[in-house]
């Protein structure tokens, strides 16, 4: 597939149909995430995946409570993949200092789209989650207290006729410079 044919297509699902994810569909999404760049080679990453049904279901009810039940879909997504930022390399840690910069952050940003990417061009859908109440996550998936969960993505094939949306985004020249602000 052409790569902004790629781009156009890759949205964020929230109606899966239930079928489950191909073992082979999943890891291609994963080593598309690992082979992500990231800042002095750190990889500050890793991917959890959860797709066992009922723990999967338990990982899901974090994403949403009675107030925030924008997240609620994530049930219907058979596979959820935690991604829990790593300690860079020491040179990665002082640069960060240095610019005031959260480069872990940035890299696992990278590697989520590059996942999401690579599952749009597997026919599958995906959803990056920033809500979650990420203690009890923690628990349910035996992560260290002291790792920090980045981002939740479910993954999963959109319900039959999930339709394609028209991206609305900011005109070209109310986001691009060249040359000066």
């Amino acid at each position: 597939m052409k790569f902004q044919k790629l781009v156009e297509l890759r949205q964020s699902v929230r109606k899966y149909d239930g079928r489950p994810v191909e073992k082979e569909k999943l890891v291609r999404c994963l080593e598309s995430a690992r082979l992500a760049p990231s800042a002095s080679n750190s990889q500050p990453w890793t991917f959890v995946v959860v797709d066992e049904p009922g723990l999967k279901d338990k990982v899901a009810r974090e994403t949403f409570d009675t107030i925030a039940r924008f997240n609620k879909f994530t049930v219907e997504a058979p596979v959820l993949v935690v991604f829990v930022i790593e300690r860079p390399k020491i040179i990665t840690q002082i640069g960060a200092a240095i610019k005031n910069k959260e480069y872990p952050l940035i890299d696992i940003g990278i590697a989520a789209e590059h996942f999401c990417l690579q599952a749009a061009e597997e026919g599958l859908g995906t959803c990056m989650l920033g809500w979650f109440n990420e203690k009890p996550i923690k628990k349910l998936l035996n992560i260290p207290e002291k790792k920090t969960i980045g981002l939740v993505i479910t993954l999963g094939y959109p319900e039959k006729d999930y339709p394609l949306r028209k991206k609305i985004r900011k005109k070209f020249d109310k986001v691009v410079r060249f040359n000066s602000y």
